[in-house]
C-alpha cells in the first residue's frame, strides 16, 4: 500500500515508517498539517495515517477539509487523544479507524492491512444534474444550458434541496425544516416567495419549465420532455 503518514512528532514518525515499510508498505511522510493537506489532495494514495494534533492544521480538520473536497481515501487517526468524545468526534469527520497512542506496531500493522481490504467509500457527489441544469456544490455555481445563473445563498440552497429531491414531491414543511431550519410554521410565504425568484432565474426562455406546483402537496423539481 502507499501510505502518507502525517505527524509531526518525529521519532513516531521514523518509527511508523521504518515499521511499516518493513511490511511491505510504500511510505511518504509530513510533518504539518497544511503540508500533509496538500500532499493528501494532490496525490493518490491508499491510506492516510494523521496524528490529531497537528502545527499549521489540526487533524480533525485536515480530515474534514479532504472529505468536503471529494477526497475518499481511507483515514486512519494515530493521536494521543484517546478520550471517547475525541474518538467519536475523529469518526464523524470523516476517518475510517482510530487507534490511541501509545501503539503496539503490530496492531497499526494489522489495521492498516483490514483497511487495505475495504472497498473504497464512493466519493460524494459534488455536481448534481437535472436536464440542462447543473449545480457545482464545491465551486457555488448554478448553469443551465451552460449559461451562468448568480442565485443568492438561499435560493442555492433551495435549488439543491429540491434537485436531491428531483422527480419527488416535497412539501412546504419540508422546505422550511430543511432550508430555512424552521421546526414551525412562521405563517408568512417565504416559502412561496423564494420559489417564485427561484423560477425566474433558473427557467430561462424557451428553457422549460423545471419548478412544478403540485397542487395541495407542494413542489418537484423534474424536467420535462
Amino acid at each position: 500500500m502507499r501510505i502518507l503518514l502525517i505527524e509531526d512528532d518525529p521519532e513516531t514518525r521514523d518509527y511508523v515508517v521504518e515499521g511499516l515499510s518493513g511490511h511491505g508498505h510504500d511510505l511518504a511522510a509530513e510533518a504539518e498539517g497544511r503540508s500533509g493537506l496538500l500532499r493528501a489532495a494532490g496525490e493518490a494514495w491508499d491510506l492516510l495515517i494523521v496524528d490529531r494534533m497537528l502545527p499549521g492544521l489540526d487533524g480533525l480538520a485536515l480530515v474534514g477539509t479532504l472529505r468536503a473536497g471529494g477526497v475518499a481515501t481511507p483515514v486512519l487517526f494515530l493521536t494521543a487523544m484517546g478520550g471517547i468524545d475525541d474518538r467519536v468526534s475523529g469518526l464523524n469527520a470523516g476517518a475510517d479507524d482510530y487507534l490511541v497512542k501509545p501503539f503496539a506496531l503490530a496492531e497499526l500493522a494489522a489495521r492498516v492491512n483490514a483497511l487495505g481490504r475495504r472497498p473504497l467509500r464512493p466519493a460524494p457527489e459534488t455536481v448534481l444534474r437535472v436536464g440542462d441544469l447543473e449545480l457545482d456544490l464545491l465551486a457555488r455555481t448554478v448553469r443551465r444550458a451552460g449559461h451562468k445563473i448568480e442565485l443568492q445563498p438561499r435560493e442555492f440552497r433551495l435549488l439543491e434541496y429540491l434537485m436531491r429531491h428531483a422527480g419527488q414531491v416535497v412539501t412546504r414543511t419540508m422546505l422550511l425544516e430543511q432550508v430555512w431550519e424552521f421546526h414551525f410554521d412562521p405563517r408568512t410565504n417565504i416559502v412561496e416567495g423564494h420559489i417564485s425568484r427561484l423560477r425566474g432565474k433558473i427557467d430561462r426562455p424557451g428553457g422549460g419549465e423545471l419548478i412544478h406546483t403540485v397542487r395541495g402537496a407542494g413542489y418537484c423539481l423534474r424536467a420535462t420532455g
